[in-house]
């Protein structure tokens, strides 16, 4: 370490994403400071992630049993939201962050709490003191933004941080926003008790393959999800009872207890101090993480808006703590394709999954993405209720699968699966894609009977040898 500065590296965020770089440096040898002003272990730990799987696990693993005969006629009673709420706070700690900075100090890493703000090159501020280092790592994320809808902001909406980490499960609910939490919390509130209407401008999980949505859509109608594709509302309010009434642009109105809003996030680079060395909030980085126009400056995770999933963040946040090391070490940087330093899977290779019922699981290119990318490309696809494995699975299982293949190099180069745990059969699609698996070698991976894996071999088949 430098005696000129108070660290090598500072890492302003102590969320998943911040905790990796920050660990994966210090395992190189660095000193490194973690800046956290809330609780340590961020969004995913606290009001994302965690607690939303939670929330939903319950209703899924009831709704399982009930495919199967034998293990349905087993139930004899119905959700316990209480004991749903009380195993999702167990997940959270109970919003107390002891464990994770007790692990942040035996990584050898020093906690610093309060507000990190940039206060020139290599300078950061936390209240009234300012540390110094060779390296800094913005890492804070993103935070949701609110739809420009009159008497939205004074209806005190709730966000998603509100829902997961919700008390009580109201009455009714609208939830406005077809994302991948906007569906999932429907889902989890729906299993819980609530009358849910879901609005959505646009098709359910729009960024996936259409037939993605369409089978979530009608597995939450006939889960009593109320789902009103292209409802826009005009005007929202809460009267002094706390009812919540919402005008749509048709002129019907809707009323719940509660409005859960979640219509998108963007990178959280506001008052970070950008100003005090010479950038603005539009954050661009090369593929170790590093800020164009800087050589000691960082950006990893949701902030430099890549690829806004915590796995992907964790992913590029491996590549940065080992890329300063690096650097700061004057060692050689591997920043190629694929490379030890690079996040080179942010491009085209990003696996993603909506936790619904039944699951969506998805990596790399859809076939649109694909065609915009001016590939030559040819998708197959199967249904997945016909393979034997997930027939075993459950009782008229409904779900499909749909593979993207790039002609020219005959590599796979999207893949999707929609289905009960589905998510399980994603990693083998992430290595396809990943290692640009030939067509004709995937022919040798060979899926065990009877598994869902056999997808693999039926969508081979669909897309045939060549003669």
């Amino acid at each position: 370490m430098s005696t000129a500065h108070d660290y090598d590296l500072i890492v302003i965020g102590g969320g998943p994403v911040g905790e990796n770089v920050a660990d994966y440096a210090t395992k190189r040898g660095l000193r490194a400071a973690l800046v956290e002003e809330e609780l340590v272990g961020g969004e995913c730990s606290y009001w994302a992630c965690m607690p939303s799987k939670a929330l939903l696990r319950s209703g899924g693993a009831l709704r399982a049993a009930q495919r199967v005969p034998g293990a349905r006629e087993a139930i004899t009673g119905g959700i316990d939201a209480d004991a749903v709420l009380a195993r999702r706070t167990s997940f959270t700690s109970d919003w107390n962050d002891k464990g994770q900075a007790e692990w942040v100090a035996s990584a050898g890493i020093d906690l610093v709490r309060g507000r990190g703000q940039l206060d020139g090159p290599g300078r950061v501020r936390v209240g009234d003191r300012t540390y110094t280092a060779r390296a800094v790592a913005l890492a804070t994320g993103s935070v949701p933004t609110l739809p420009d809808i009159a008497g939205l902001a004074e209806a005190a909406p709730w966000g998603t941080r509100e829902a997961t980490s919700a008390d009580h499960v109201p009455p009714r609910l609208i939830v406005l926003g077809g994302g991948v939490a906007g569906s999932e919390l429907a889902l989890a509130f729906s299993s819980l008790g609530s009358r849910v209407t879901l609005l959505s401008r646009g098709p359910l999980l729009s960024k996936e393959e259409p037939f993605a949505g369409e089978l979530v859509a009608d597995a939450f109608a006939s889960e009593g999800i109320d789902v009103r594709i292209g409802a826009s509302p005009e005007r929202i309010d809460r009267d002094d009872d706390g009812i919540v009434t919402v005008r749509l642009d048709d002129g019907t109105t809707l009323q719940a207890e509660e409005i859960l809003v979640s219509t998108g996030r963007r990178p959280n680079t506001s008052d970070l101090g950008l100003e005090t060395v010479g950038l603005d909030r539009k954050l661009v980085v090369d593929e170790t993480m590093l800020v164009d126009g800087t050589d000691w400056l960082y950006a990893v995770g949701d902030v430099n808006g890549r690829a806004l999933l915590t796995h992907q963040g964790k992913y590029q946040a491996r590549a940065a703590g080992e890329a300063i090391a690096a650097r700061l070490g004057g060692d050689a940087v591997d920043d190629g394709a694929w490379g030890r330093h690079a996040a080179t899977a942010d491009h085209a290779a990003v696996p993603r999954v909506v936790f619904t019922d039944p699951e969506v699981a998805a990596v790399g290119l859809t076939e649109a993405q694909a065609h915009d990318a001016g590939l030559s490309v040819r998708a197959v696809e199967y249904e997945l209720g016909s393979v034997a494995g997930a027939s075993l699975h459950a009782d008229d299982y409904t779900g499909r699968a749909k593979l993207i293949v790039d002609e020219d190099r005959r590599i796979v180069v999207g893949a999707t699966f929609v289905g009960q745990d589905a998510a399980e059969l994603l990693h083998a699609a992430t290595i396809a894609v990943v290692g640009e698996v030939p067509i004709d070698r995937l022919w040798h991976a060979v899926p065990a009977y009877p598994t869902m894996s056999e997808i693999w071999l039926r969508l081979l088949e669909t897309y045939g040898r060549p003669a």
